[in-house]
């Protein structure tokens, strides 16, 4: 089987189990009013996934799955990052299923965006910004669970580059971010627009949504598709006072 197909194979099997233990969370089935993400933008439909701790089968294949595409689409990475707090047992699933070693970010307080990163770093202290070893010639791949629009991406980018320096590590290369969700709403732009390489294990625009056909039903499949179609019109309250009237 080729990977492209096994990729596949492996991503629908994890979209649809994450749906029915009900990580992947919609308005229809929920939260009637929906949910204001990280990014600002409303959204009928939420990824939580840092419950993923608590149902090992799923994490286990996540970590079998996200491992083989790290090895198929950038076998030059030789350390992965995880993000606080949900790519970090993500990370340490892919360490243990395919031996590739792993760090995790430390939460900033008060790092909302990419553009305060400097500021806010400045009066960090001496706190560590990552913990786990970083080593001279590492090529350092960014590990989470979803993306919107790449704003945390770049922040963990500019913590690897600071502490790498802090800690004398001169040479290292983090130019790529894996993660198990992209909900397609700009983060693959915003990536080549920095010169990183963007690997998402399920699209979930193109095809997590198609996967999950089955188990969702017609008008919450349908509302979701015309979502991410237009999400700005789904910004207007009163839009969505029109469209969203119908709960389970």
């Amino acid at each position: 089987m080729s990977w492209k197909s096994e990729k596949d194979k492996l991503a629908k099997e994890i979209i649809c189990s994450l749906y029915n233990v009900g990580m992947i969370k919609t308005w229809y089935r929920e939260k009637s009013e929906g949910w204001v993400l990280f990014s600002g933008l409303w959204s009928p439909f939420y990824i939580q996934l840092r419950p993923l701790c608590s149902h090992p089968d799923i994490l286990r294949k996540v970590g079998y799955a996200m491992g083989k595409m790290i090895r198929n689409e950038a076998s030059h990475v030789n350390k992965i990052v995880g993000i606080a707090m949900a790519g970090i047992p993500i990370a340490t699933a892919i360490t243990i299923c395919e031996g590739i070693p792993s760090a995790f970010t430390r939460k900033i307080e008060g790092v909302t965006s990419f553009d305060n990163f400097c500021t806010v770093i400045e009066k960090y202290g001496e706190h560590s910004l990552l913990e786990g070893d970083i080593s001279e010639n590492d090529n350092i791949m960014i590990v989470d669970d979803l993306v919107t629009k790449f704003d945390s991406k770049l922040i963990t980018i500019e913590q690897v580059k600071y502490e790498s320096k802090k800690r004398g590590v001169s040479i290292v290369t983090c130019k790529d971010v894996a993660v198990l969700f992209d909900r397609e709403q700009g983060a693959l732009e915003t990536a080549i627009e920095y010169k990183i390489s963007l690997h998402s294990l399920i699209p979930f625009k193109t095809k997590g949504l198609n996967w999950l056909k089955r188990d969702m039903s017609d008008f919450e499949h349908h509302i979701i598709v015309d979502y991410l179609e237009d999400p700005q019109r789904y910004q207007d309250l009163n839009f969505r006072k029109k469209i969203l009237i119908y709960t389970s």
